[in-house]
C-alpha cells in the first residue's frame, strides 16, 4: 500500500470514528435510560441511579457518573463533552484503520511452487 493510500484510508477512518463517536453518544445514553425525561424506570440507569443512592445515603451525589450521565441524556454533550467524545472517536477510528490496513499489509500474494 502506497503511503498516500494509507494516510487516506487512515483519515477516513478517524473520520469515521468521529462521525460514529458524536453521533452515537446521545443515542448511546438514550438507551440504557438517560433520557431528556429523565431516568426510565427500570433501565440500566434507574440500576445505576439506585446504587448511587444506597451508596450515599439516599441521595445521588453531584458530579457524579450518574449526574453526569444525566445531564447530557436531558439536555445533550456541552461543548467541551462533544469535544472530548469527537477526540476518542478520531482515535478509536485511526487505531481501527491501522489495525485494519496492518492485517491486509500482512497477507502475502505471492505463489507457492509445487
Amino acid at each position: 500500500m502506497s503511503p498516500t493510500a494509507a494516510a487516506v484510508g487512515i483519515g477516513v477512518g478517524a473520520a469515521a470514528g468521529v462521525v460514529a463517536a458524536v453521533v452515537g453518544a446521545p443515542l448511546v445514553l438514550g438507551a440504557v435510560g438517560f433520557t431528556s425525561a429523565g431516568i426510565a424506570a427500570g433501565s440500566f440507569a434507574a440500576s445505576m441511579m439506585s446504587a448511587a443512592a444506597v451508596a450515599n445515603g439516599g441521595a445521588v451525589a453531584a458530579g457524579s457518573a450518574v449526574a453526569v450521565l444525566q445531564a447530557a441524556g436531558a439536555v445533550g454533550l456541552s461543548g467541551a463533552a462533544t469535544a472530548a467524545v469527537t477526540g476518542v472517536g478520531a482515535a478509536v477510528g485511526w487505531l481501527v484503520s491501522l489495525i485494519g490496513g496492518k492485517e491486509k499489509g500482512d497477507k502475502s500474494n505471492k505463489k507457492t511452487s509445487k
